[in-house]
């Protein structure tokens, strides 16, 4: 009975070696081979709609999340008694092909150059913001590929690759940086690298603002 209980305890113990080794193995592969973070979002370069004079809005023809073509009419102005107003001036176009973001003014208002209109992104052009820890970005490099996983699709699968690599931390940017009174508590910083797309993908139902998890291959 003795010896079966000593045979049954070396299995256990066997058994739990083989798999803290496993793991072991499994994060000494993960950290070797890639850099991965859950600190990273959707983001793209916003396009500001606006006005070429000052004047009263008759239309506003659009609403937040339709889709536009570059050039297309979109609004109109009054125009006034102003002979020296050009009828196209009066007119509102979007500048890009996209989708709305933002509507941010209502027909009947009085508007003025320079005034955001409303508020677009071109869905091609949406790109991964992701914040890297210091003591990974020795082991990127630019053109690096990139796992891409969008929270808001549902576990979907992307790719892309590294287009750029901060030269400062988040923290440097910060208003409330500098010196503080007080016991010193060292923070791990991070640096914001930019993750463009890989072409040919299905954009469909990409959220600026939504949350994702990267995987950078750095070997």
């Amino acid at each position: 009975m003795e010896s079966k209980r000593k045979v049954l305890l070396g299995s256990v113990v066997g058994a739990m070696l083989v798999a803290l080794s496993c793991i072991g193995i499994y994060y000494w592969y993960q950290g070797s081979f890639f850099v991965t973070t859950e600190d990273a979002k959707v983001t793209g370069d916003m396009v500001k709609v606006s006005p070429q004079m000052t004047g009263k809005l008759l239309e506003l023809n659009v609403e937040e999340g339709q889709t536009l073509v570059e050039d297309q009419i979109i609004g109109r102005q009054e125009m006034g008694s102003l002979a020296d107003i050009n009828l196209e001036q009066s007119v509102i176009r979007s500048p890009i092909s996209g989708f709305v973001l933002k509507k941010q003014a209502t027909p009947g208002e009085l508007v003025s150059t320079g005034q955001t209109l409303i508020m677009m992104a071109d869905p091609a052009k949406l790109y991964i913001s992701a914040n890297i820890e210091e003591t990974d970005v020795a082991k990127l490099q630019v053109g690096q590929q990139v796992d891409i996983t969008v929270d808001a699709l549902d576990g979907q699968k992307m790719t892309g690759q590294i287009q750029s690599i901060g030269k400062a931390a988040n923290s440097a940017f910060s208003l409330l940086s500098g010196a503080s009174s007080g016991t010193f508590t060292k923070v791990v910083q991070r640096v914001p690298v930019k993750i463009v797309f890989d072409e040919g993908q299905n954009y469909d139902g990409l959220l600026l603002g939504t949350n994702a998890v990267i995987k950078i291959h750095i070997r």
